[in-house]
């Protein structure tokens, strides 16, 4: 399966830093193109290569983590997905007030994949705080939890071997709008810390 991270901010370079970290290969990708990485896959070795946004779009599994206001430009033209994963790790807050986006009572999944025709999309890494989801998924004698939600279960059902092959412990809340509960601000699982103890 192919991997690729479209955003490298905090969240994007984080799920690099896991990936690397596993021996999983991945492409990344920002708007700035890939020379302006250079320094980020130096630091993550030969796993994770920089690419364009294009390149970057026809992997099987694609994060895209972007601040929500460049979603609609990072998603412009990258279709047809045909049904390929992509994994919403974003929350719908303006930067830097971080106030919440009004979606129209939309979850914000559904925003994304209206943008992203033909994807199957799990949203999923995006509850927890960059420094806490870059951190050691080992926690306290147990594993950090990540939660996910989606339409598609075969979807969620990779991504949540993805986040177990990572170390984290993965929860499944259900469909689109049980999504809601990871949503950054208001919430209610939104930046809570959890660990599993198997």
């Amino acid at each position: 399966m192919n991997i690729a991270i479209i955003g490298a901010g905090a969240i994007g370079s984080a799920i690099a830093r896991k990936l690397a970290k596993n021996g999983i290969a991945a492409s990344i990708a920002n708007s700035r193109g890939p020379q302006s990485l250079q320094a980020l896959t130096d630091e993550l070795g030969p796993n994770i290569k920089a690419v364009s946004v294009q390149q970057a779009a026809q992997a099987d599994l694609v994060f895209v983590a972007v601040n929500w206001s460049r979603i609609p430009a990072a998603l412009k033209d990258l279709g047809p997905w045909n049904g390929r994963i992509l994994v919403d790790a974003n929350n719908a807050v303006e930067v830097p007030s971080f106030q919440a986006v009004n979606l129209g009572g939309r979850a914000s999944s559904e925003v994304v994949a209206d943008l992203a025709p033909g994807a199957r999309v799990v949203k999923a890494f995006g509850h927890l705080a960059a420094s806490v989801l870059d951190a050691d998924p080992q926690a306290n004698g147990g594993r950090r939890v990540l939660f996910l939600s989606g339409a598609d279960a075969d979807a969620k059902k990779t991504v949540s071997d993805l986040m177990a092959r990572l170390g984290f412990a993965p929860i499944d809340l259900g469909g689109v709008n049980e999504g809601r509960a990871v949503q950054f601000p208001g919430g209610p699982l939104a930046v809570l810390n959890l660990v599993k103890f198997d």
